[in-house]
């Protein structure tokens, strides 16, 4: 049984016939996801970004129910790495991270995404009904991975597609 305190994990993954540099100016562009999934609508810059230590404003949508979150760049190696914490950079509801690696012929795209340690709005929810925290969980899960793999593979076909 997967517990919300042992910060659930899932991980999406493509391999990119494309530049490392094509691929990191697409997954450094944080209203890009939004194109490719259902949840995350846009995002502004509070403060110049993207770099580390920036924060950014969310703006989501789930099931009629919208909500906003700030964020903070809390990993940023270009051509590496690009994650961000939500809602405390210190103590996050979630954490979400690009990680880009070259192989042989292509760049293999990692989204990868930690709930907690931090509250959110998954903690209220199991809150609630802590008797089903394991299939509140899993449900989440279910969803933002359908939406993740949906970001890389977004991420794919731009980085793909001839000039």
């Amino acid at each position: 049984m997967v517990r919300f305190s042992e910060g659930p994990k899932i991980e999406v993954m493509v391999d990119i016939e494309a530049p490392p540099e094509r691929v990191w100016e697409l997954v450094s562009d944080i209203n890009l996801p939004a194109r490719f999934q259902s949840e995350f609508k846009r995002a502004e810059w509070v403060t110049e970004g993207p770099a580390l230590g920036a924060e950014f404003t969310g703006y989501n949508e789930r099931k009629g129910f919208e909500w906003v979150t700030s964020s903070w760049v809390v990993e940023y190696e270009p051509l590496k790495s690009f994650g961000w914490a939500v809602s405390d950079r210190v103590n996050p509801g979630a954490t979400w991270t690009f990680r880009l690696s070259e192989t042989t012929d292509s760049t293999r795209l990692i989204f990868h995404r930690r709930l907690g340690p931090g509250p959110s709005g998954i903690t209220s929810i199991i809150g609630r009904y802590p008797e089903d925290e394991e299939a509140i969980i899993a449900a989440r899960d279910a969803e933002q991975t359908l939406n993740m793999q949906g970001v890389v593979d977004g991420i794919k076909h731009l980085a793909e597609a001839p000039d």
